[in-house]
């Protein structure tokens, strides 16, 4: 990763997006792939999407959702403590003790989340974080004081967490779930450009929002682009780390290379090409399988559009929605390199109906 990327992976995982705020995310986002792309466009509630060759009829998409879990201000207590609601699926469990970024229109204000001291509880009766328990104190004696800061019902909140390294090997931060498939889906943009590779389809590179949320940013360009084909980047489960029941979740470790997923939604032929790319290019790769749905924007591209051909490249994540989601440098690089690779290797015009 040269100091470039470095440099634009920072900010845009610093950045705060929280699921149907991701407006400074987009234009980080859009500001970066710019210069490698021929055009761009955007829509009511903030997807944005790259475009190489406008013009082509053959349309594949590459994707990932650009928004990360969060909490809204809910109830504002006399003594001037704030009661929260998630938005996305935020764990009440990692709360306690964290510091989070209120954002207001004033700008951002700090607070934290607190909790009794250990001396106060007892194993038999203490109490366990919960939705109805865990509390904000942002310094503020009574509610009114709160609300003269610029703080009400409905502002937005995020953990402040940076991104860091561990051990050379890692990226570590909140929201690699999913700007880390952002990042990657740009570094595709910049090296084909940076390359002059030529694709003879239109390329479409969509950051989506709201995919915290029911996959409905997704829904919404699909409709839009109609495209023939969508690659989507999201994140799976580490389950090497400890507390997984690999029975139940598989085998997937970080460092062993992209994730690829089976499953209704995934189409078999194109995880199939996905697959030669990857042993053609000795990619390393995994093989997980999903139930029902992938539960990821992979589904809402795949029924949309009277059926799109869809799959799922995934990156092995550790502690997915928390503030230390981690992910293997080189799982990074290999998801970038299989999707290049694929994309240089589609024919135009792929007719991917099973039975013709």
């Amino acid at each position: 990763m040269d100091k470039k990327s470095q440099e634009f992976l920072q900010n845009y995982i610093n950045n705060a997006s929280p699921t149907g705020f991701e407006s400074s995310g987009q234009r980080l986002w859009l500001d970066y792939i710019q210069s490698y792309i021929d055009d761009y466009l955007t829509d009511t509630y903030g997807n944005v999407v790259g475009i190489v060759n406008p013009a082509a009829d053959y349309k594949v998409v590459i994707e990932a959702h650009a928004d990360e879990i969060s909490w809204f201000v809910n109830y504002i207590t006399e003594e001037g403590y704030i009661y929260v609601r998630r938005n996305g699926g935020s764990d009440h469990q990692v709360a306690p003790s964290k510091r989070v970024n209120i954002h207001t229109e004033k700008g951002i204000l700090k607070g934290v989340f607190g909790w009794p001291a250990i001396h106060v509880r007892s194993p038999k009766d203490e109490e366990k974080p919960t939705l109805k328990n865990i509390f904000v104190d942002v310094g503020c004696s009574s509610k009114d004081e709160v609300e003269q800061l610029g703080i009400h019902v409905g502002c937005v909140m995020t953990f402040d967490d940076e991104l860091m390294t561990l051990n050379e090997e890692y990226l570590v931060g909140r929201a690699l779930d999913n700007r880390i498939g952002g990042f990657m889906i740009a570094e595709v943009a910049r090296r084909l450009k940076e390359n002059n590779s030529e694709l003879p389809f239109g390329l479409y590179i969509v950051n989506a929002v709201q995919e915290e949320v029911g996959l409905r940013g997704a829904q919404m360009i699909a409709e839009r682009i109609k495209p023939d084909v969508a690659i989507v980047t999201d994140v799976c489960h580490d389950t090497t780390s400890p507390m997984y029941n690999k029975k139940e979740s598989g085998y997937q470790k970080a460092g062993n290379g992209p994730v690829l997923t089976y499953g209704p939604a995934v189409h078999n032929h194109l995880i199939s090409l996905l697959i030669e790319t990857a042993e053609k290019n000795k990619i390393p790769f995994q093989r997980a399988a999903a139930s029902r749905a992938t539960g990821t924007d992979t589904d809402a591209f795949a029924y949309s559009n009277m059926g799109v051909a869809s799959a799922l490249v995934s990156l092995p994540l550790k502690y997915m929605h928390t503030t230390v989601e981690t992910v293997h440098k080189t799982d990074v690089e290999n998801v970038i390199q299989l999707i290049n690779k694929f994309l240089l290797s589609l024919e135009n015009g792929h007719d991917f109906r099973y039975i013709k």
